[in-house]
């Protein structure tokens, strides 16, 4: 079932329509009346829709029922692409993602997330049944969220991507954190998040006592066969340790 933020949706989503000025998304159903859900958020230039196919390759791997809701990012001016409008969680100023963060967007899209989460909740979804998952820019707020969050959540999917507000990680990062496992994915021949950003993401939780299972693939800037698997695999461990 896909179903815009808004619209009628089937059960859960019934219960209580997402408000008017909630972000719009796609919303998955692999089956009736699931007990998990997946929060997903896309990268820089794309939407919601981007990983619907992904979500039913694991459907098909044996993910049980899970309800997956894809966001749809805000459009805004981004400046590496010359002021182009389109879908973005925040600005980047600078080829080195690091220079010129755009930390105000980064924190508002942190808000929006967090408040997308508490509607799931509100659901009847309990945050140790919740995954939070994220490509590129959406792994980056899938980071800033779940590390500073008031919920331990099932897991976090952070892929092809980096780790942003780093400096202000120590002091801000929530003891619910700290028992949400990690898995990592980034491709060896990534062009726009290099590879050392990646790791030194990984690291970075490692050494914060974070569980985390660093994966790499053969590929680009993108998710491969391999990966998907592997993801599968992952959640049905945190939807298992849930139950």
């Amino acid at each position: 079932m896909n179903d815009q933020a808004g619209n009628t949706a089937t059960s859960p989503a019934n219960a209580n329509k997402p408000s008017a000025a909630a972000l719009p998304r796609v919303v998955l159903e692999t089956g009736p009346n699931p007990k998990h859900c997946i929060v997903w958020l896309h990268g820089l230039g794309a939407d919601g829709y981007d990983f619907v196919a992904v979500a039913k390759e694991l459907d098909q791997l044996g993910l049980p029922a899970t309800r997956f809701v894809f966001p749809h990012a805000p459009k805004m001016p981004v400046s590496i692409n010359a002021g182009y409008v389109m879908p973005a969680w925040y600005d980047i100023r600078h080829t080195a993602l690091e220079r010129e963060e755009d930390e105000a967007g980064v924190r508002q899209s942190q808000a929006q997330i967090e408040a997308l989460i508490e509607e799931q909740l509100a659901l009847g979804f309990a945050p140790h049944n919740l995954v939070l998952a994220g490509f590129s820019q959406g792994g980056a707020i899938a980071y800033q969220v779940a590390l500073r969050g008031q919920h331990a959540l099932a897991g976090v999917l952070a892929l092809s991507t980096y780790m942003p507000c780093a400096g202000s990680l120590a002091q801000e990062q929530t003891v619910q954190s700290q028992s949400t496992p990690f898995f990592v994915g980034h491709g060896n021949q990534d062009p726009v998040v290099p590879l050392a950003r990646g790791q030194h993401a990984a690291d970075q939780l490692k050494s914060r006592g974070l569980s985390v299972a660093w994966h790499t693939y053969p590929m680009a800037h993108s998710v491969c066969g391999e990966e998907v698997e592997d993801i599968a695999a992952f959640l049905k461990t945190c939807f298992k340790t849930a139950a």
